[in-house]
């Protein structure tokens, strides 16, 4: 077993998510990180909205 998958082990035994399916592993993963970062930061949020008004006002 590498690193990775040493840490991962831990994270799903010390939680308790090693009884549950993948997905609902993934899914209280994410919802986890949504919860723990409730705002997105300001670079990525003007990053996204430069690319997307691109994107966007290119097929016009």
């Amino acid at each position: 077993m590498n690193w990775i998958g040493r840490k991962i082990h831990l994270y799903n035994v010390s939680i308790g998510l090693y009884m549950l399916d993948w997905w609902e592993r993934y899914l209280f993963s994410i919802l986890s990180l949504a919860v723990s970062f409730p705002s997105p930061p300001d670079f990525l949020v003007d990053l996204l909205s430069s690319h997307l008004s691109i994107i966007f006002f290119s097929w016009v």
